[in-house]
Protein backbone atom coordinates (compact mmCIF):
# COMPACT_ATOMS: atom_id res chain seq x y z
CA UNK A 1 0.00 0.00 0.00
CA UNK A 2 2.90 2.37 0.75
CA UNK A 3 3.95 2.45 -2.91
CA UNK A 4 0.47 2.85 -4.41
CA UNK A 5 -0.87 6.45 -4.40
CA UNK A 6 -4.48 5.33 -4.86
CA UNK A 7 -4.30 2.87 -1.97
CA UNK A 8 -2.76 5.51 0.28
CA UNK A 9 -5.54 7.94 -0.63
CA UNK A 10 -8.25 5.32 -0.24
CA UNK A 11 -7.01 4.35 3.22
CA UNK A 12 -7.38 7.92 4.49
CA UNK A 13 -10.12 9.49 2.36
CA UNK A 14 -13.77 8.88 3.25
CA UNK A 15 -14.83 10.56 0.01
CA UNK A 16 -14.08 7.25 -1.75
CA UNK A 17 -17.08 5.20 -0.65
CA UNK A 18 -17.15 1.45 -1.39
CA UNK A 19 -20.73 1.67 -2.50
CA UNK A 20 -21.72 -1.80 -3.67
CA UNK A 21 -20.21 -5.17 -4.57
CA UNK A 22 -20.52 -7.28 -7.70
CA UNK A 23 -19.98 -10.79 -6.36
CA UNK A 24 -19.98 -12.50 -9.74
CA UNK A 25 -17.03 -10.40 -10.91
CA UNK A 26 -15.43 -9.88 -7.48
CA UNK A 27 -15.37 -6.11 -7.73
CA UNK A 28 -16.52 -3.05 -5.78
CA UNK A 29 -18.09 0.14 -7.09
CA UNK A 30 -16.29 3.18 -5.64
CA UNK A 31 -18.43 6.34 -5.47
CA UNK A 32 -16.97 9.80 -4.98
CA UNK A 33 -18.88 11.71 -2.27
CA UNK A 34 -18.41 14.93 -0.38
CA UNK A 35 -19.05 15.16 3.34
CA UNK A 36 -22.22 17.08 2.49
CA UNK A 37 -23.35 14.14 0.34
CA UNK A 38 -23.02 11.81 3.32
CA UNK A 39 -24.97 14.15 5.58
CA UNK A 40 -27.77 14.67 3.09
CA UNK A 41 -28.24 11.06 1.98
CA UNK A 42 -31.05 9.12 3.65
CA UNK A 43 -29.81 5.94 1.95
CA UNK A 44 -26.37 5.04 0.61
CA UNK A 45 -27.93 2.66 -1.90
CA UNK A 46 -28.73 2.77 -5.63
CA UNK A 47 -30.64 6.04 -5.14
CA UNK A 48 -27.30 7.69 -4.49
CA UNK A 49 -26.04 7.14 -8.04
CA UNK A 50 -27.17 10.26 -9.85
CA UNK A 51 -25.27 11.67 -12.81
CA UNK A 52 -23.50 14.05 -10.43
CA UNK A 53 -21.80 11.24 -8.48
CA UNK A 54 -18.56 9.96 -9.99
CA UNK A 55 -17.97 6.24 -9.72
CA UNK A 56 -15.73 3.43 -10.93
CA UNK A 57 -15.62 -0.34 -10.55
CA UNK A 58 -12.45 -1.77 -9.01
CA UNK A 59 -11.33 -5.33 -8.32
CA UNK A 60 -11.88 -6.12 -4.64
CA UNK A 61 -8.30 -7.31 -4.20
CA UNK A 62 -6.92 -3.95 -5.37
CA UNK A 63 -8.50 -2.20 -2.38
CA UNK A 64 -6.43 -2.03 0.80
CA UNK A 65 -7.10 -3.78 4.08
CA UNK A 66 -6.77 -1.05 6.68
CA UNK A 67 -6.08 -3.55 9.45
CA UNK A 68 -6.44 -3.13 13.19
CA UNK A 69 -5.34 0.51 13.04
CA UNK A 70 -8.56 1.53 11.31
CA UNK A 71 -11.10 3.18 13.66
CA UNK A 72 -14.25 1.09 13.86
CA UNK A 73 -17.49 2.94 13.19
CA UNK A 74 -20.28 3.15 15.70
CA UNK A 75 -23.46 1.32 14.67
CA UNK A 76 -27.19 1.97 14.87
CA UNK A 77 -29.28 -1.17 14.37
CA UNK A 78 -33.08 -1.31 14.42
CA UNK A 79 -36.18 -3.31 13.49
CA UNK A 80 -37.29 -0.95 10.72
CA UNK A 81 -39.58 2.11 10.79
CA UNK A 82 -38.61 3.02 14.35
CA UNK A 83 -36.91 6.37 13.87
CA UNK A 84 -33.37 5.20 13.11
CA UNK A 85 -32.93 7.77 10.33
CA UNK A 86 -34.12 10.55 12.64
CA UNK A 87 -31.71 9.42 15.36
CA UNK A 88 -28.88 9.29 12.83
CA UNK A 89 -29.65 12.83 11.68
CA UNK A 90 -29.78 14.09 15.25
CA UNK A 91 -26.38 12.57 16.06
CA UNK A 92 -24.94 14.25 12.99
CA UNK A 93 -26.23 17.55 14.40
CA UNK A 94 -25.13 17.18 18.01
CA UNK A 95 -21.68 15.58 17.70
CA UNK A 96 -18.59 15.16 15.56
CA UNK A 97 -20.25 12.33 13.68
CA UNK A 98 -20.06 11.34 10.02
CA UNK A 99 -23.37 9.58 9.21
CA UNK A 100 -23.49 6.59 6.87
CA UNK A 101 -27.11 5.59 6.38
CA UNK A 102 -27.78 2.08 5.10
CA UNK A 103 -24.58 1.50 3.10
CA UNK A 104 -25.41 -0.96 0.36
CA UNK A 105 -22.20 -2.96 0.83
CA UNK A 106 -23.50 -4.29 4.16
CA UNK A 107 -26.53 -5.81 2.42
CA UNK A 108 -24.18 -7.83 0.23
CA UNK A 109 -22.25 -9.05 3.26
CA UNK A 110 -25.50 -10.09 4.95
CA UNK A 111 -26.54 -11.98 1.81
CA UNK A 112 -23.19 -13.79 1.73
CA UNK A 113 -23.53 -14.65 5.43
CA UNK A 114 -26.93 -16.27 4.81
CA UNK A 115 -25.35 -18.77 2.43
CA UNK A 116 -21.85 -19.11 3.87
CA UNK A 117 -22.31 -22.76 4.89
CA UNK A 118 -24.21 -23.79 1.76
CA UNK A 119 -22.77 -25.31 -1.42
CA UNK A 120 -23.73 -22.26 -3.47
CA UNK A 121 -21.70 -19.82 -1.35
CA UNK A 122 -19.41 -17.69 -3.54
CA UNK A 123 -16.95 -17.09 -0.66
CA UNK A 124 -15.35 -19.40 1.85
CA UNK A 125 -16.05 -18.69 5.53
CA UNK A 126 -12.47 -17.46 5.88
CA UNK A 127 -12.77 -15.03 2.97
CA UNK A 128 -16.09 -13.78 4.32
CA UNK A 129 -14.53 -12.96 7.69
CA UNK A 130 -11.57 -11.24 6.07
CA UNK A 131 -13.71 -9.11 3.80
CA UNK A 132 -16.24 -8.23 6.47
CA UNK A 133 -13.41 -6.89 8.64
CA UNK A 134 -12.02 -5.07 5.60
CA UNK A 135 -15.40 -3.45 4.87
CA UNK A 136 -15.84 -2.34 8.49
CA UNK A 137 -12.46 -0.63 8.27
CA UNK A 138 -13.50 1.16 5.08
CA UNK A 139 -16.71 2.41 6.66
CA UNK A 140 -14.84 3.75 9.67
CA UNK A 141 -12.88 6.41 7.76
CA UNK A 142 -13.64 10.09 8.37
CA UNK A 143 -13.07 13.56 6.92
CA UNK A 144 -11.46 15.30 9.90
CA UNK A 145 -9.53 14.55 13.10
CA UNK A 146 -11.88 13.80 15.98
CA UNK A 147 -14.74 12.82 13.70
CA UNK A 148 -16.32 9.37 14.14
CA UNK A 149 -18.23 7.43 11.52
CA UNK A 150 -21.68 6.22 12.63
CA UNK A 151 -23.30 3.58 10.45
CA UNK A 152 -27.09 3.37 10.47
CA UNK A 153 -27.61 -0.11 9.05
CA UNK A 154 -30.64 -1.53 7.26
CA UNK A 155 -32.92 -3.56 9.53
CA UNK A 156 -31.89 -6.86 7.92
CA UNK A 157 -28.25 -6.21 8.86
CA UNK A 158 -29.00 -7.01 12.51
CA UNK A 159 -28.47 -10.66 11.52
CA UNK A 160 -24.70 -9.98 11.35
CA UNK A 161 -24.55 -7.23 14.00
CA UNK A 162 -22.28 -9.20 16.32
CA UNK A 163 -19.75 -9.74 13.52
CA UNK A 164 -19.81 -6.07 12.50
CA UNK A 165 -19.33 -4.64 15.98
CA UNK A 166 -16.65 -7.11 17.05
CA UNK A 167 -15.38 -7.50 20.58
CA UNK A 168 -15.07 -3.82 21.42
CA UNK A 169 -17.65 -2.05 19.27
CA UNK A 170 -20.59 -0.08 20.62
CA UNK A 171 -24.07 -0.28 19.16
CA UNK A 172 -27.48 1.30 19.60
CA UNK A 173 -30.52 -0.89 18.92
CA UNK A 174 -33.85 0.85 18.31
CA UNK A 175 -37.22 -0.88 18.64
CA UNK A 176 -40.81 -0.24 19.69
CA UNK A 177 -43.33 -2.54 21.38
CA UNK A 178 -45.22 -4.81 19.01
CA UNK A 179 -48.51 -2.92 19.15
CA UNK A 180 -46.84 0.39 18.23
CA UNK A 181 -44.87 -1.29 15.45
CA UNK A 182 -47.97 -2.75 13.82
CA UNK A 183 -49.77 0.60 14.01
CA UNK A 184 -46.76 2.38 12.49
CA UNK A 185 -46.52 -0.02 9.55
CA UNK A 186 -50.27 0.09 8.91
CA UNK A 187 -50.21 3.90 8.94
CA UNK A 188 -48.14 4.04 5.75
CA UNK A 189 -48.92 2.36 2.45
CA UNK A 190 -45.25 2.25 1.44
CA UNK A 191 -44.10 0.82 4.78
CA UNK A 192 -46.79 -1.87 4.59
CA UNK A 193 -45.75 -2.82 1.06
CA UNK A 194 -42.08 -2.97 2.05
CA UNK A 195 -42.79 -5.07 5.13
CA UNK A 196 -44.87 -7.59 3.19
CA UNK A 197 -42.17 -7.80 0.50
CA UNK A 198 -39.57 -8.65 3.15
CA UNK A 199 -41.83 -11.14 4.93
CA UNK A 200 -40.61 -14.32 3.14
CA UNK A 201 -36.96 -13.71 4.08
CA UNK A 202 -37.89 -12.81 7.64
CA UNK A 203 -40.11 -15.87 7.96
CA UNK A 204 -37.18 -18.05 6.90
CA UNK A 205 -34.89 -16.36 9.43
CA UNK A 206 -37.44 -16.70 12.24
CA UNK A 207 -38.01 -20.38 11.46
CA UNK A 208 -34.25 -20.94 11.66
CA UNK A 209 -34.18 -19.32 15.11
CA UNK A 210 -37.13 -21.30 16.53
CA UNK A 211 -36.90 -25.11 16.36
CA UNK A 212 -39.93 -26.93 14.93
CA UNK A 213 -41.53 -23.66 13.89
CA UNK A 214 -45.18 -24.61 13.24
CA UNK A 215 -46.24 -22.04 10.63
CA UNK A 216 -45.86 -21.24 6.94
CA UNK A 217 -46.09 -17.72 5.60
CA UNK A 218 -49.14 -18.47 3.48
CA UNK A 219 -51.07 -19.23 6.67
CA UNK A 220 -50.61 -15.70 8.05
CA UNK A 221 -52.89 -12.78 7.15
CA UNK A 222 -51.16 -9.49 6.27
CA UNK A 223 -51.23 -7.88 9.72
CA UNK A 224 -49.90 -11.05 11.32
CA UNK A 225 -47.08 -11.00 8.77
CA UNK A 226 -46.21 -7.56 10.10
CA UNK A 227 -46.15 -8.98 13.63
CA UNK A 228 -43.98 -11.86 12.43
CA UNK A 229 -41.54 -9.34 10.96
CA UNK A 230 -41.30 -7.60 14.32
CA UNK A 231 -40.76 -10.91 16.09
CA UNK A 232 -38.06 -11.94 13.60
CA UNK A 233 -36.05 -8.75 14.09
CA UNK A 234 -36.46 -8.76 17.88
CA UNK A 235 -35.42 -12.42 18.13
CA UNK A 236 -32.47 -11.73 15.85
CA UNK A 237 -31.34 -8.82 18.03
CA UNK A 238 -31.62 -10.97 21.16
CA UNK A 239 -29.09 -13.28 19.54
CA UNK A 240 -26.68 -10.81 17.91
CA UNK A 241 -27.03 -7.81 20.28
CA UNK A 242 -27.84 -9.34 23.67
CA UNK A 243 -29.47 -6.74 25.86
CA UNK A 244 -27.42 -7.67 28.94
CA UNK A 245 -24.15 -6.81 27.15
CA UNK A 246 -23.11 -3.27 28.14
CA UNK A 247 -21.75 -2.69 24.61
CA UNK A 248 -25.33 -2.64 23.34
CA UNK A 249 -27.83 0.07 24.25
CA UNK A 250 -31.43 -0.95 23.58
CA UNK A 251 -33.77 2.04 23.24
CA UNK A 252 -37.53 2.10 22.77
CA UNK A 253 -38.15 4.83 20.18
CA UNK A 254 -41.37 5.77 21.94
CA UNK A 255 -39.21 6.63 24.94
CA UNK A 256 -36.80 8.57 22.74
CA UNK A 257 -39.68 10.74 21.51
CA UNK A 258 -40.98 11.22 25.05
CA UNK A 259 -37.68 12.78 26.20
CA UNK A 260 -35.37 13.22 23.20
CA UNK A 261 -32.82 15.38 25.00
CA UNK A 262 -32.22 12.77 27.70
CA UNK A 263 -32.20 9.96 25.11
CA UNK A 264 -29.62 11.70 22.92
CA UNK A 265 -27.42 12.45 25.91
CA UNK A 266 -27.59 8.80 26.99
CA UNK A 267 -26.74 7.62 23.49
CA UNK A 268 -23.79 10.00 23.20
CA UNK A 269 -22.52 8.77 26.55
CA UNK A 270 -22.90 5.16 25.44
CA UNK A 271 -20.82 5.82 22.33
CA UNK A 272 -18.19 7.76 24.26
CA UNK A 273 -19.07 10.99 22.45
CA UNK A 274 -19.08 14.36 24.16
CA UNK A 275 -22.46 15.42 25.52
CA UNK A 276 -23.18 19.05 24.68
CA UNK A 277 -26.56 20.04 26.08
CA UNK A 278 -26.67 23.27 24.06
CA UNK A 279 -26.10 21.43 20.77
CA UNK A 280 -28.72 18.84 21.70
CA UNK A 281 -31.26 21.55 22.47
CA UNK A 282 -30.44 23.36 19.21
CA UNK A 283 -30.83 20.17 17.17
CA UNK A 284 -34.18 19.37 18.76
CA UNK A 285 -35.43 22.91 18.15
CA UNK A 286 -34.28 22.84 14.53
CA UNK A 287 -35.93 21.47 11.40
CA UNK A 288 -34.90 17.81 11.86
CA UNK A 289 -37.73 17.10 14.29
CA UNK A 290 -40.30 18.57 11.89
CA UNK A 291 -39.21 16.69 8.75
CA UNK A 292 -39.76 13.20 7.44
CA UNK A 293 -36.20 11.97 7.98
CA UNK A 294 -36.08 9.70 4.93
CA UNK A 295 -37.36 12.54 2.71
CA UNK A 296 -36.68 15.86 4.48
CA UNK A 297 -38.58 17.83 1.86
CA UNK A 298 -41.79 16.48 3.47
CA UNK A 299 -43.08 17.59 6.84
CA UNK A 300 -43.55 15.11 9.68
CA UNK A 301 -43.61 15.29 13.46
CA UNK A 302 -44.04 13.12 16.56
CA UNK A 303 -47.60 14.45 16.92
CA UNK A 304 -48.51 13.45 13.36
CA UNK A 305 -46.93 10.06 13.92
CA UNK A 306 -49.08 9.47 17.00
CA UNK A 307 -52.18 10.63 15.16
CA UNK A 308 -51.59 8.18 12.31
CA UNK A 309 -50.86 5.36 14.76
CA UNK A 310 -54.14 6.03 16.56
CA UNK A 311 -56.08 5.94 13.29
CA UNK A 312 -54.47 2.61 12.36
CA UNK A 313 -55.22 1.18 15.80
CA UNK A 314 -58.93 1.94 15.41
CA UNK A 315 -59.20 0.98 11.77
CA UNK A 316 -57.50 -2.41 12.13
CA UNK A 317 -58.33 -3.33 15.73
CA UNK A 318 -59.47 -6.98 15.16
CA UNK A 319 -56.51 -7.83 12.90
CA UNK A 320 -54.06 -6.20 15.32
CA UNK A 321 -55.51 -8.16 18.25
CA UNK A 322 -55.18 -11.40 16.26
CA UNK A 323 -51.57 -10.62 15.34
CA UNK A 324 -50.59 -9.78 18.92
CA UNK A 325 -52.19 -13.00 20.18
CA UNK A 326 -50.20 -14.95 17.58
CA UNK A 327 -46.91 -13.51 18.87
CA UNK A 328 -47.92 -14.03 22.50
CA UNK A 329 -48.62 -17.70 21.78
CA UNK A 330 -45.18 -18.12 20.24
CA UNK A 331 -43.55 -16.30 23.15
CA UNK A 332 -45.24 -18.75 25.51
CA UNK A 333 -44.12 -21.72 23.42
CA UNK A 334 -40.49 -20.63 23.01
CA UNK A 335 -38.98 -19.54 26.31
CA UNK A 336 -35.79 -18.62 24.41
CA UNK A 337 -37.63 -15.49 23.22
CA UNK A 338 -37.51 -14.14 26.75
CA UNK A 339 -39.49 -11.09 27.86
CA UNK A 340 -40.60 -9.37 24.68
CA UNK A 341 -42.07 -5.83 24.73
CA UNK A 342 -45.35 -6.84 23.12
CA UNK A 343 -48.08 -4.59 24.52
CA UNK A 344 -46.25 -1.90 26.46
CA UNK A 345 -42.95 -0.14 26.99
CA UNK A 346 -39.89 -1.69 28.50
CA UNK A 347 -37.11 0.25 30.12
CA UNK A 348 -34.04 0.74 27.93
CA UNK A 349 -31.05 -1.24 29.04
Amino acid sequence: MADDPFQRRFAADASLLPHMADLANDRVLIALLTEADYRAASFLDQRLLTDRIGREWMAWDTLPDLGAAAPAPHFIFHIGHVGSTLVSRLHAEVGEVLPLREPMLLRTLAQVAERIDRPESVWSPELYRERLAQAVGWLGRDFAPGQRAMVKASSVITAIADELTGADGRALFLYVPLARYIETILAGEASMAETLAQAPARMARLAALLPDFPFALWQLPPVTRVAMSWLCEMATAQQTLPRADPRHLWADFEGVLADPAAALAAQCGHFGLSVDAARIDAALAGPVMRQYSKAPEHGYSPDLRRELQAQAAVGHAPAIAEAIAWVEALAARYTSLGDLPIRGNQESA
